[in-house]
């Protein structure tokens, strides 16, 4: 290609609208245009980048047997509430009508899809296992969309499904599809986390997360580098610091006192004198329609995703005020577990064996001091809490640090939810009829594009993968009008696209000084200059990571270039 010939609207300045990195600089070197809130235009450059992030997922899924598909974005209703996800996935999901009158909606994911297609053709255990794949546009109502391509109201994503007859055949393809990412993200460039995660609306016994370290992410992840340990905050277990003080000794009777307008945990702690992690703190919420109490130590966090393993439930919120003064006969920050009948009381793991704490007397403006869990009330006891910086790792004790990420891939063991609720089996060795067991694994194909930037960046621009770069070199003739530059130019480009390199030749009547901006605000891996030491034989060859320079022959550039590439 060049570059008089391509279209690449750079910007010198970083758009207004643009907070993080990979936003303002998919902006800035003319990757993409905004049409609507959420919605991008893909301009050249991120369109090659994009297909080749999408070969290099087609190679890898080919590779473990998957047989790629193409399926509708357009879905009717109809079995999205086989599976129960019409009501579930509530305002997130497109919705229309045709013109019937039927309901439709655009797909977020496509298991309801492939659980149809299997059930209507797969009949036999002699058929299984199989993965099924597709790279499709997905739609999603996002409420904020933000963030450039992070967060988006319509994307590209890689999933795949599989199918399998009994629980040890899934093991295998999730192994299969948890290796073939290893290989598509390394191949891909990033630097990266495989984590334990939350299935979510997903459903399913286990799930990993893929992620990226980044500001501009919006999931934490529990990290341990010592223990090789990873985990989404949702999932995440670990020791938590232990208490600030000992537990007052003794066996003692709870005793209730005074506490005007002490609402807080901050304020309890400044007016009883005692540290948060001495204090119950009650938490109450809403599950399936059922309320439950929850008690975590004061300095603790609830995590939603664990109370709703703990609880079994889908649908989950804090209870009203309005519903607690009913229930409890008082205000929130006064709420405690003793005399509690009326719900489920949950114990935190953090507070199991700990004595002689302080919570709420279930009256307004007062606690009790002396509680002890077990004793003076009874509960169930769940890990609830969310992991908190400072915390360590559970078998090792090594500490453990909370990073912000970037998701850019995930699997999931879907086990029997889609294939029961619709009806998929299939006919086993005696001639029985069995349930088939799925796995469900996503990729999202522009945060991997992101991701990279977030990445591999400097003040200049972007600096992108080779594998992923929407070019691999950039010839520049700093004067393409000298017609000896000229000459080694094509010859240059020539020998590049002989060897199989996606190189770029800029013949822009242009300033050198903008031509190696462009070139590097776009993330050209590596720069053929071509320039005073032409006559000598002599051309420059200029890695973008680390703008180091070398000098190498005219004869043997493409060829040095095809080395670098190999690595």
């Amino acid at each position: 290609m060049y570059w008089s010939q391509l279209y690449v609207p750079t910007l010198r300045e970083n758009p207004a609208e643009a907070e993080v990195v990979s936003h303002q600089l998919l902006l800035r070197a003319g990757y993409v245009r905004q049409l609507a809130a959420g919605i991008y235009n893909y301009l050249p450059l991120a369109q090659r980048s994009l297909l080749k992030i999408q070969q290099i997922i087609r190679e890898e899924m080919d590779a473990i047997g998957a047989q790629e598909m193409l399926l509708p974005a357009l879905n009717p209703a109809e079995v999205w509430k086989e599976s129960g996800r019409w009501d579930v996935m509530g305002d997130n999901m497109f919705r229309l009508k045709d013109r019937f009158g039927r309901d439709l909606c655009l797909g977020m994911t496509h298991e309801e899809v492939m659980t149809a297609l299997a059930r209507g053709e797969v009949r036999s255990y002699k058929q299984l296992p199989q993965i099924w794949y597709q790279i499709q546009t997905k739609f999603r109502d996002e409420p904020r969309p933000k963030s450039g391509l992070l967060r988006v109201r319509q994307f590209i994503m890689k999933d795949s499904y599989s199918f399998d007859l009994l629980p040890a055949g899934l093991d295998v393809s999730y192994e299969k599809h948890r290796a073939a990412y290893y290989k598509i993200f390394e191949r891909c460039g990033l630097k990266f986390l495989a984590v334990e995660a939350h299935s979510g609306a997903m459903g399913g016994s286990q799930s990993h997360e893929f992620m990226v370290e980044s500001a501009a992410g919006e999931d934490f992840v529990a990290v341990c580098e010592s223990a090789g340990y990873a985990a989404n905050l949702e999932k995440a277990v670990s020791t938590p610091v232990p208490p600030a003080a000992p537990d007052v000794e003794g066996d003692l009777a709870p005793e209730e006192f005074h506490t005007p307008g002490q609402k807080t945990i901050e304020q309890l702690v400044a007016f009883t004198g005692v540290p948060a992690t001495n204090l119950m703190k009650s938490v109450v919420y809403v599950c399936d329609d059922k309320p439950y109490l929850c008690l975590l130590r004061g300095d603790h966090q609830l995590n939603e995703a664990k109370l709703g393993s703990a609880t079994g439930a889908s649908d989950l919120r804090p209870a009203h005020p309005a519903e607690i003064q009913d229930w409890f006969g008082a205000a929130p920050g006064s709420l405690g577990p003793v005399g509690v009948k009326a719900m489920p009381i949950l114990l935190d793991s953090a507070l199991a064996g700990r004595k002689n704490l302080i919570t709420g007397a279930n009256k307004d403006d007062y606690h009790l001091r002396h509680v002890t869990p077990g004793e003076d009330f009874t509960a169930v006891t769940h890990d609830l809490r969310q992991v908190a910086e400072g915390d360590t790792h559970v078998e090792t004790g090594a500490p453990l640090k909370i990073v912000k990420t970037v998701e850019i891939g995930h699997i999931f063991k879907l086990g029997y939810k889609y294939s029961e609720s619709m009806g998929l089996k299939v006919l086993d060795q005696d001639g029985k009829e069995v349930t088939v067991i799925m796995g469900s694994y996503g990729i999202g194909v522009e945060r991997i594009l992101c991701a990279a930037i977030e990445l591999f960046h400097d003040e200049s621009g972007m600096s992108m993968p080779a594998s992923i770069a929407p070019f691999q070199v950039v010839i520049t003739p700093v004067y393409y009008s000298d017609p000896a530059q000229k000459e080694a130019a094509e010859q240059l480009y020539k020998e590049c696209k002989a060897l199989g390199i996606d190189a770029l030749l800029d013949d822009r009547d242009e300033r050198p000084g903008v031509k190696f901006k462009d070139a590097e605000l776009i993330g050209i891996p590596y720069r053929i200059t071509i320039g005073k030491k032409l006559p000598q034989g002599i051309v420059e060859v200029v890695t973008r990571r680390t703008k180091s320079a070398e000098e190498v022959t005219v004869a043997g550039a493409a060829a040095h270039i095809a080395q670098l590439l190999r690595g």
